[in-house]
């Protein structure tokens, strides 16, 4: 379902912030602006309900009209995102818990247990009043159920989520011998005889059982989910033909929800994107962050709900984006399959605890830099709005699986330096230097379609995921397996036989004991490579061994090895290669595979592709250099409005969306 046909342009809108006599110009500077919806509503609960069931909808029947007649349409929030304090005071039993006991308050937002009875009873009350009120509205084309569900409170230990959690059990296990056997729990004297034993794994003497803290991160993600379901069903029982979304985090500070889980559950996949300020090239992070979304929402158009024009307030150092910035960024989400580019928040706040976050309209207002930087960026996407709709297509593949992410980070791990996102990310850094496309997707997915498949530390994998990959390597793929992958299925149990488990047969290979390296150890292979944070010692059973570790913990083992699968092949990377080596053996690979590049750009630009149900292509050019550079296309560049033939220049700091061909 699409709310709208054209490239959506707006952001949170939160006039219940400011002064009546704002509201008039707020309409007047996004007409300005090119704003074609808002989100609205978000954080509006106390406002809407100033006691309890005393319900106030005269200022937002009176913003949803001036909205409507501006020509603005609503993306209408449920307003659950923050219970107002009268909730809470009246229901402390509703407010979430830490591991360790600590009770926490109201004074921010999302001050309630996600499991909450009360707080799911007075949610949908206030749910089922808006939708009765406004479902029939013209301007609301568009539900927006809460505000980033799970931010802050996701992992709740309270008394209810410990009873919630016990039911989430029995459905999963059906009897408690069947979790016994799940658990491990022979160990440790931690066998359970009935489910009324089991705590949600609060703060303990020493490490808690690792199943145990897995299935309760998939039990906070599933509680999380269980809010959107519920409003959903309400939205949908009273507005059938209305889309209902929420905002996702991807990000890599934001990993408790299995998104891949609640992809489908979604009208419209939705997500929040803010850039990393202390990495100087965080486009790198967006652009994987933008790969995964498009997984997640199954390779359909997708919605970037939250971004900001400028700076955040919320890292430890807010770095403001340079001029040109905002409208890079826009243009890679929207590259990598976003239709809509929406902003946190319309009017930079005045108060509260994110007055330093930008807007839209920033604190200098309207004779500043950022606001025309904003105006110029709606007449882009007014230009590009053709683009809706289109999909991406592309032959390589990078796996990951949230669950994977929970069970690679738990404790009593070989080393604290397998990071999950970090790890993927690289991947994908080198991936996307090749000049190519890819696509993040979870590790059952049909894979046959891809040339190229990487396997980054896939630590936790299913025996339906192990053979998906194995498909796609006997169908002619070229599969690269990481370190630290295939070791456990998904109870975390360990796959007997040698390392790395799932994966051993297809990699002709078997470990026989993981030799993690100090911190700051390097390793040197035989290929000149280098090698940080891990290695193991590996031996061949088949496959041909390309590079061997020179010195470390077991020099002469082999260190890159590689298979052949039916059609294809398995090659293994058995230490965490620095980039510029990594980059080399995906380049490689890429190469071997005869995946042909998007476009022949010099390093810093960005080349992708969209393409029409009709034929129709287009190709964006994303310049990150300070230089000036030339691509060689063809076609008709939307943003500048003129021709390409053969050769087209984009600026320093610029971009270039040419319809390359029409169908």
């Amino acid at each position: 379902m699409r709310a709208w046909p054209t490239i959506a342009f707006g952001g949170d809108y939160n006039p219940e912030q400011w002064p009546r006599e704002v509201w008039d110009e707020d309409v007047r500077l996004m007409q300005e602006a090119g704003v074609n919806i808002v989100t609205l509503g978000v954080f509006s609960w106390a406002h809407l309900e100033p006691r309890p069931g005393e319900l106030r909808f005269d200022w937002l029947d009176e913003v949803i009209d001036l909205l409507h007649a501006g020509g603005i349409a609503v993306d209408l929030a449920t307003a659950t995102a923050s219970p107002p304090p009268w909730l809470a005071h009246r229901h402390p039993e509703m407010l979430p818990v830490t591991a360790e006991g600590v009770t926490l308050w109201t004074g921010g937002r999302q001050a309630y247990c996600p499991s909450s009875p009360v707080y799911r009873e007075h949610s949908h009350r206030i749910v089922r009043a808006l939708a009765e009120r406004y479902g029939s509205h013209p301007a609301v084309v568009m539900w927006h159920v809460n505000n980033e569900i799970g931010c802050h409170n996701v992992l709740c230990y309270c008394d209810e989520s410990a009873r919630a959690f016990r039911s989430w059990l029995e459905v999963r296990y059906g009897s408690v011998e069947a979790l016994n056997e799940a658990w491990g729990t022979a160990f440790w004297s931690q066998r359970y005889d009935d489910f009324a034993e089991i705590q949600p794994p609060r703060a303990a003497p020493a490490f808690v059982n690792p199943t145990h803290q897995l299935d309760f991160h998939r039990f906070s993600s599933d509680a999380a989910l269980a809010i959107y379901l519920g409003e959903r069903d309400i939205l949908k029982e009273l507005t059938p033909d209305i889309p209902v979304t929420t905002n996702f985090m991807v990000m890599p500070h934001e990993g408790e929800m299995d998104y891949f889980r609640w992809g489908p559950e979604l009208d419209v996949v939705a997500n929040d994107h803010y850039l990393t300020a202390a990495d100087p090239e965080n486009h790198r992070g967006l652009a994987f962050s933008s790969d995964l979304v498009r997984g997640v929402a199954g390779g359909e158009p997708w919605l970037l709900m939250e971004t900001s024009t400028s700076a955040v307030n919320w890292q430890p150092r807010n770095v403001a984006k340079r001029p040109g910035e905002l409208l890079r960024s826009a243009l890679q989400h929207v590259a990598r399959g976003a239709d809509g580019v929406l902003f946190f928040q319309w009017r930079a706040s005045r108060a509260g605890a994110e007055k330093f976050h930008s807007g839209l309209v920033p604190h200098a207002g309207t004779d500043s830099r950022l606001w025309r930087e904003v105006v110029g960026l709606g007449r882009t996407l007014a230009a590009i709005s053709e683009v809706a709709g289109a999909r991406s297509r592309n032959e390589v593949a990078v796996l990951f699986d949230w669950q994977a992410w929970w069970a690679c980070e738990l404790d009593a791990h070989p080393s604290e330096d397998v990071r999950y996102w970090d790890t993927v990310e690289s991947v994908h850094r080198s991936l996307t230097d090749c000049g190519i496309g890819v696509d993040v997707v979870h590790p059952e997915t049909d894979l046959t379609g891809y040339r190229v498949i990487v396997v980054p530390v896939l630590y936790l994998v299913t025996d339906a995921g192990a053979a998906a990959v194995r498909a796609a390597a006997e169908s002619g793929a070229h599969v690269v397996v990481t370190y630290f992958s295939g070791i456990v299925d998904e109870s975390d149990h360990i796959r007997l036989g040698g390392y790395p488990g799932a994966f051993r047969e297809m990699l002709g290979i078997v470990s026989e004991e993981f030799t993690p390296l100090r911190e700051n150890e390097t390793v040197t292979l035989s290929d000149g490579s280098r090698g940080t944070v891990w290695a193991e010692d590996v031996r061949s059973v088949g496959a041909d061994v390309l590079a061997t570790f020179v010195d470390g913990p077991v020099p002469g083992a082999p260190a890159i090895t590689r298979n052949r699968v039916g059609a294809g092949s398995a090659t293994y990377l058995a230490t965490r290669l620095d980039q510029r080596d990594l980059d080399r053996v995906l380049a490689e690979v890429v190469g071997d595979a005869g995946v042909p590049q998007v476009a022949d750009v010099p390093p810093g630009v960005e080349a992708l592709r969209r393409h029409g149900e009709d034929g129709t292509s287009w190709l964006f050019l994303v310049n990150h250099t300070d230089e000036p550079v030339e691509v060689a296309c063809s076609g008709h560049d939307l943003v500048a409005d003129r021709q390409a033939s053969g050769v087209h220049a984009v600026a320093a700091g610029s971009v270039a969306v040419l319809r390359e061909h029409r169908g």
